[in-house]
């Protein structure tokens, strides 16, 4: 048995591993990078990253390299051998497997095509084309058998022979071989060529050195080399062993049909040149190396029988063609089966790593923008906030000093109509009686006119002028707060905003402030004593010294000190108080004298009428008398109306001066809650704008992530493909390329 440990075959067997390790991890790369491109594609954050076309590229691209591992999975060393009728092709096999696997010899010629293969199991069998039924064959005769016995096989028929690699060592290394019909049997070479020979690496032509070559054996290598460029072939002369008879002429027959079989494989096919074509040329016995294989395998000795002179030459040739031709088939076999598929795997790695460079090249850039964009939102979100901060600041001393001239205004104008109190009174119109019932609805009517004409005088005073501040305001905070908003939302700030009219309020009460009046509207006559004394004091210190008068023993009790009702009393308020009390004291302590001592009464007109006489007393009494007749007479109605409208004047006067402040504060009050609303609401604004930003900046953060994590990926798969591509160039260089 030979040794095959360092055949020249395991060169593909080696090579056929390899490629299906570096096909294996090639389909594996492209299945994941369609798994990468289409999570890409589902991802709503990386949209536009990967197209449509890219997915589809890459699975016709898996789909292909999954079909071409299929094929590589099948692959194996084919050599066919080819020759006329009884030449020895199968006799030449059977001395290749060291074994008679097929028939040969006398009765046994081969009448369909017949490929011998390797199996794993320690059985030998045969499958037709026709069937996939497993017929047992144990040995020679019972294959030739059943050839026979098989009525439907023709010369273009196929019968798979599989025969146990533990028998058959050259069968271990992926190699079929081929036994064909004789060329000289059928006209359909053109069909055997393209159902059997165009995936062959190597074809043998078989010849028999008896002889010359042929013209059909000549006819159907010129119809091969038409099919497939060139072709390996060697062409062995068998049964040299007939030379031995005619040693003289040997050397010049072996001549002869030497330059014939290089000028077919030079001139004729122009496959190689002479140089190649001579180490091409073999002269064997097929029968003398099979039986030599034989005894060898059963222990005996190799020359053992009858053999023709010459034997051992013939052997070593024989041997030597085995040398050549499994290093032609093996170098023959990886370039035809596997160069092809390596280009296409090559092709396949710089397109799905173009793929990887262009996804790789709009993540970062989409990356690029995404943080450029990034940082303009936290420019402007930093922005925004300061901008904010200040704003709010200025906004609230804009709003302070506004309602201050609000106040100031409103005093002013309030205080100046208080002073002219008395013209809007006299403009009042209305039915005047002194009844209670009448009076009442008199006081509603004036109590309605005051607060009209007030507030309406207090609006064409302040009224326009507040709105024009207001409006300013609330435009320079718009103005200022619109640049933190977004473009679009500028645009509509007038919608967030709208427009409605602000009116100032004045809402005086006069029912309530004057809810306290009581009016005086009896009559008195003006040269009376309360009048004199009213007059002199004042109507509140004249009150409270006619009733010192009408009760005398009052002007003994003195007001014990009470807890003033105000946190403190102004200083000229203290000194005025005084004053009044001063004259007060000196009033009523006149009246209780003048009360207590009648004589005293008496003394005093005695001494006028003695110094002025009855006649000017009498005088002045009568005057005093007709006066009093003529202002008794002319308090009408008219009058008490008048008199009214006087002691409202001065009541209302009081009371409107105590609000004033409280008016004016109230206004401010009404400004600063209009331009706080206004505020408040671009604050709204502004805060949704913030909250925007920071949606917008996680979001990109979330989106950079991907991004990042994309580009990763890609150039993680981009490498892989540079490794890949290695891989190929390493099995290009150490299989395909040719040795130095």
């Amino acid at each position: 048995m030979a040794d095959t440990s360092s055949s020249p075959l395991k060169h593909f067997v080696h090579a056929k591993k390899k490629i299906n390790t570096i096909f294996e991890q090639l389909l594996e790369y492209v299945n994941e990078g369609a798994r990468f491109i289409e999570e890409s594609r589902q991802n709503e954050g990386l949209e536009k990253i990967t197209t449509e076309q890219q997915l589809s590229k890459i699975e016709i691209f898996a789909s292909k390299v999954a079909g071409i591992r299929e094929v590589l999975a099948r692959r194996h060393m084919k050599v066919a051998f080819f020759g006329r009728t009884s030449n020895g092709k199968s006799t030449v096999i059977n001395a290749m497997l060291w074994d008679k696997v097929l028939p040969s010899g006398i009765g046994h010629t081969t009448n369909c095509f017949l490929s011998v293969e390797g199996t794993d199991g320690d059985k030998a069998y045969l499958m037709t084309e026709d069937s996939d039924e497993k017929k047992n064959v144990k040995t020679v005769n019972q294959l030739a058998h059943a050839l026979h016995q098989n009525e439907y096989l023709d010369a273009g028929c196929l019968v798979r022979v599989f025969w146990p690699k533990s028998k058959c060592t050259l069968l271990r290394d992926d190699l079929v071989l081929m036994d064909s019909p004789g060329t000289d049997v059928t006209t359909e070479l053109d069909t055997w060529i393209d159902k059997f020979c165009l995936d062959a690496d190597v074809f043998v032509l078989v010849a028999n050195s008896e002889s010359t070559l042929m013209q059909t054996e000549k006819q159907f290598f010129h119809k091969v080399n038409e099919r497939l460029s060139k072709p390996n072939i060697f062409i062995l002369n068998n049964r040299w062993d007939a030379s031995a008879s005619e040693p003289e002429y040997m050397d010049e027959v072996r001549q002869q049909h030497t330059d014939r079989c290089v000028n077919f494989l030079v001139n004729e096919l122009k496959v190689m040149d002479y140089a190649q074509a001579e180490k091409r040329i073999f002269f064997i016995s097929a029968k003398e190396a099979v039986n030599a294989r034989i005894h060898k395998a059963q222990g005996m000795p190799e020359g053992g029988g009858a053999l023709a002179d010459g034997f051992q030459a013939r052997l070593f040739e024989f041997q030597n063609f085995e040398r050549q031709f499994e290093e032609c088939i093996s170098q023959s076999a990886v370039k035809t089966k596997f160069e092809q598929h390596t280009i296409r795997a090559n092709q396949i790695i710089d397109t799905v790593k173009q793929i990887m460079d262009s996804i790789n090249i709009v993540a970062a850039e989409k990356r690029v923008f995404s943080l450029e964009e990034r940082e303009d939102h936290l420019d402007r979100l930093e922005f925004v906030r300061s901008q904010l901060t200040f704003l709010s600041e200025d906004c609230k001393r804009k709003i302070k000093l506004v309602t201050e001239e609000v106040e100031v205004k409103v005093s002013a104008a309030m205080t100046d109509e208080i002073c002219r109190l008395s013209v809007l009174v006299d403009e009042f119109r209305g039915d005047f009686h002194s009844s209670p019932s009448v009076l009442k609805f008199y006081k509603n009517d004036l109590h309605k006119h005051i607060e009209d004409g007030l507030g309406r005088n207090l609006a064409d005073r302040c009224s326009s002028a507040v709105l024009a501040a207001l409006q300013t305001a609330q435009l320079q905070m718009i103005g200022n707060l619109k640049t933190l908003l977004p473009v679009n939302v500028q645009n509509q700030v007038s919608e967030l905003l709208p427009y409605h009219k602000f009116d100032l309020s004045y809402d005086l009460n006069c029912d309530k402030i004057c809810a306290d009046f009581q009016e005086n509207i009896e009559f008195q006559f003006s040269l009376g004593w309360t009048s004199l004394v009213s007059r002199f004091l004042g109507p509140k210190n004249a009150r409270q010294a006619l009733l010192g008068l009408a009760d005398p023993t009052s002007q003994f009790l003195r007001p014990f000190p009470v807890t003033p009702t105000t946190a403190s009393v102004p200083a000229h308020g203290q000194e005025n108080l005084a004053q009044e009390e001063m004259m007060i004291s000196l009033v009523t302590g006149l009246a209780s004298l003048t009360s207590r001592t009648s004589v005293g009464v008496v003394v005093v007109g005695g001494v006028i009428f003695r110094a002025v006489g009855w006649r000017l007393i009498a005088v002045a009494l009568s005057l005093y008398s007709l006066l009093y007749m003529y202002e008794r007479l002319t308090w009408t109605t008219t009058a008490k109306e008048r008199t009214f409208k006087r002691q409202f004047v001065d009541y209302a006067t009081e009371k409107l001066q105590m609000v004033v402040s409280f008016t004016s504060a109230n206004c401010s009050h009404q400004v600063s809650q209009e331009m706080s609303s206004t505020f408040a609401r671009l604050c709204q604004q502004v805060d949704i704008t913030e909250k925007n930003l920071e949606e917008q900046i996680s979001k990109l953060n979330k989106k950079i992530e991907l991004l990042e994590s994309t580009q990763n990926r890609s150039k993680l798969l981009r490498n892989k493909a540079t490794w890949l591509e290695n891989e190929l160039d390493v099995f290009t260089k150490q299989y395909l390329q040719p040795s130095r």
